[in-house]
């Protein structure tokens, strides 16, 4: 078998942390290879190294190309790889997750199959959106009662600040040009960030379904954590938007370049990422990313977690 030049790969403990590396890098229209340890990115302008171990994301947008040894590359350290569309508005598919520990996906699977711990984790979520409030005795009728309340004071907030006249959030997902442009705006700013969300839930290893506010849909989590951010993202953005540009331009592309440069600091992901281990992690600070180590054991249900890689029968 022939053996391919470039770097070994890394033991785990030897990968940067999820808060040590670059956050999210967009390519499209070029060709992504492997050198050494490596990814190089070509187009019509030349050829850029990357150190593959320092991205967090890599997404992957109209016209690239990728190869077999540059996945390679990228599964042994640890980045995650998600086909986008342009600007990274959509995410059609994804790679591997950042970490190798299941223990994150287990605590939320945990977290939302329990009636008590699920209504935990959604009070926190909406403690969120209330700092100064104690939302701990609130129903969920009452908590939506809350952010209905708040999200309109949002939208007037805006709408006055950009002279943009607002009714009411009204659109046809089916027929997006049906929208009146601020709703045009809004629905092009909202899929973005539901797409780096999402990009940012799947590099973590957590499912996009298993929601503990939403429920019932493939995406339930990504609304979820979303709505923590719309209104100081997208909902701002949109108005802005809708402020400088009519009918007659593609405000969906504007939203969405828009977008884009508020993402671009990184701010948001690290944000994002901190406040996901927040909700799921226990009071005590369980699954606290220094704590990630790559042990496989296996279940048992008298004693928990039990060795793997051990002949049992012995013991029959």
């Amino acid at each position: 078998m022939t053996k391919h030049p470039g770097a070994k790969k890394p033991e785990l403990l030897e990968l940067p942390r999820v808060s040590d590396r670059i956050t999210f890098m967009y390519i499209e229209h070029s060709k992504i290879n492997r050198q050494d340890g490596a990814i190089t990115v070509t187009d019509s302008r030349g050829i850029v190294r990357i150190p593959a171990a320092m991205i967090s994301v890599i997404m992957l947008g109209p016209g690239t190309e990728i190869t077999h040894r540059a996945m390679e590359l990228i599964g042994n350290t640890g980045t995650s790889v998600v086909w986008v569309g342009e600007r990274g508005v959509r995410l059609y598919a994804h790679g591997r997750a950042l970490t190798r520990s299941s223990r994150l996906l287990e605590r939320q699977a945990k977290l939302v199959s329990n009636r008590r711990s699920r209504l935990g984790i959604a009070r926190k979520m909406y403690q969120l959106r209330f700092p100064d409030e104690d939302v701990s005795k609130l129903t969920m009728q009452q908590l939506r009662g809350r952010e209905g309340a708040r999200v309109r004071q949002v939208y007037r907030k805006y709408s006055q600040k950009y002279g943009v006249k607002w009714t009411r959030r009204k659109y046809d997902p089916s027929d997006y040009e049906s929208g009146s442009p601020i709703n045009q705006a809004l629905s092009a700013a909202n899929v973005s960030l539901y797409g780096l969300v999402y990009s940012v839930i799947v590099a973590l290893g957590l499912a996009p379904g298993l929601g503990f506010i939403h429920a019932g849909h493939e995406l339930s989590f990504v609304y979820d954590v979303a709505d923590l951010y719309k209104a100081d993202t997208s909902i701002p953005v949109a108005f802005e938007i809708a402020s400088q540009f009519g009918p007659e331009k593609d405000i969906g592309r504007q939203t969405r370049l828009k977008m884009r440069d508020t993402f671009v600091n990184g701010a948001l992901i690290k944000a994002i990422v901190n406040d996901i281990k927040y909700l799921l992690q226990s009071d005590d600070g369980e699954f606290k990313e220094d704590e990630e180590v790559d042990i496989i054991h296996l279940w048992d249900d008298k004693e928990g977690l039990v060795p793997h890689g051990v002949n049992y029968s012995k013991f029959n």
